[in-house]
């Protein structure tokens, strides 16, 4: 991913009003991030713990998402959980379930979509082995590098377009 700054960050929100996305808390240490290792740029708000955002690059420019972690759902700290964009596996809470509000009209009618993600959304790091999991070594994949990358950003679109589509999934 190319470096991108507080403006683009900030114009790329496809499911926040321009005020939300002006007022948001964006990651500490923004020009030192690992920009050559991320496929997205993920973070959890400091000022927040329930919210977190996302900003892709897609073929068409940026697309930022808010996300948050749905109320009442209940984690289990004894199981393994697999991240659905990375499928990188985690002991206990090392994944959450996030909930994006869709774009347009139906997110403003309260419409959302999930998907489970790394709790710290560094699944790129993860792919690339820069971050390990607590179970790093028990399943080590045998996929090429490129190939679980182009998966991992395949998958992200996906939920994105989830993101983007006026109906329910």
């Amino acid at each position: 991913m190319d470096p991108v700054g507080e403006k683009q960050i900030r114009a790329s929100f496809v499911n926040c009003s321009k005020g939300e996305a002006s007022r948001l808390n964006l990651p500490v240490g923004l020009a030192e991030l690992p920009w050559a290792d991320l496929d997205f740029l993920g973070w959890r708000d400091r000022g927040a713990p329930d919210r977190s955002y996302l900003v892709a690059p897609r073929a068409d420019g940026l697309m930022g998402v808010t996300l948050r972690v749905p109320q009442g759902v209940r984690r289990s700290f004894t199981k393994t959980t697999v991240c659905s964009i990375c499928l990188t596996g985690h002991p206990g809470s090392g994944v959450s379930l996030l909930a994006a509000r869709r774009a347009g009209a139906a997110g403003r009618q309260g419409n959302t979509v999930g998907t489970y993600l790394c709790a710290d959304l560094a699944c790129s790091l993860y792919v690339r082995g820069r971050k390990k999991s607590q179970l790093a070594g028990r399943h080590e994949e045998t996929l090429p590098l490129t190939d679980r990358i182009a998966r991992t950003v395949g998958n992200l679109d996906a939920f994105l377009d989830k993101v983007l589509a006026g109906e329910p999934a």
